[in-house]
């Protein structure tokens, strides 16, 4: 193997048959340096977001917030103008959020925010509370110090956005709360039903915020982290679905 692609430059050329032979040479040399640095490089292809994929997670996230209220008309020419984008990564993101429920088509080419569906929301609750139940009976057993002393973080976290009045900061610390468990259990397919059906809680959770309720979730959850250092797992997983039950009933009493 030549060592550098000089060697192969100082080599005098002759005749037309050992010149050709250098450029062979040089050739194979270079490709075999190329191969080396893909092997060798930290340097690697960045995975970006599509366009579309970073459009869905902003109305996504302007739909759960009700910054995009319940009923509300959006056109996909306005919303091309606001990101700054062509229609096309628009429109995907809109069917997306179609098929999550959170968007409705109606006849005339007109697009909404879908409505909140309290029968919708109560049912999904129900599912919500039976699948955060399992994540916690298979995250218990294995939670590490680490996961308990998250679990005391976001849950102070919580506490501290309801004195503060700030409910995005207080949403959003509940969330990462129960995410410590279902991160833990390692199921896959628990993770993506549920990141399917909380918005349709969320939205409901937004509208009707209470930090009195908060500061009620503030308890449930110290209890939830008592019992989860203890490894007792009947009880955790017990109090996990009353947490979100309860969330339901307070939230569906109140329309």
């Amino acid at each position: 193997m030549i060592d550098s692609p000089s060697e192969v430059i100082k080599l005098r050329r002759g005749n037309f048959f050992e010149d050709n032979i250098m450029k062979g040479l040089a050739f194979i040399y270079c490709m075999q340096y190329i191969g080396y640095m893909k092997q060798h490089t930290f340097i690697r292809s960045i995975k970006r977001q599509s366009l579309s994929e970073q459009i869905y997670e902003s109305l996504r996230a302007a739909i759960i917030r009700l910054e995009l209220a319940p009923g509300q008309k959006i056109k996909d020419v306005d919303l091309a103008e606001q990101f700054n984008v062509s229609r096309t990564p628009i429109r995907e993101a809109i069917k997306r959020l179609e098929t999550e429920g959170l968007v409705v088509s109606e006849p005339g080419a007109v697009t909404r925010i879908k409505a909140i569906d309290l029968e919708e929301v109560k049912q999904a609750f129900v599912v919500v509370a039976s699948l955060h139940r399992l994540a916690a009976r298979l995250a218990v057993p294995i939670l590490s110090k680490e996961q308990i002393a998250q679990l005391k973080i976001y849950n102070e976290e919580l506490k501290r956005s309801i004195e503060n009045d700030d409910m995005i900061s207080a949403i959003t610390a509940d969330d990462r709360f129960h995410q410590v468990f279902i991160k833990a259990s390692k199921n896959k397919e628990i993770e993506k039903v549920l990141d399917y059906l909380i918005p349709k809680l969320r939205r409901l959770e937004y509208q009707k915020f209470d930090s009195k309720r908060g500061l009620s979730s503030f308890v449930d959850h110290k209890a939830i982290i008592k019992a989860s250092e203890k490894k007792d797992v009947p009880k955790v997983e017990t109090l996990v679905e009353q947490n979100w039950l309860s969330l339901s009933d307070y939230l569906i009493q109140l329309k």
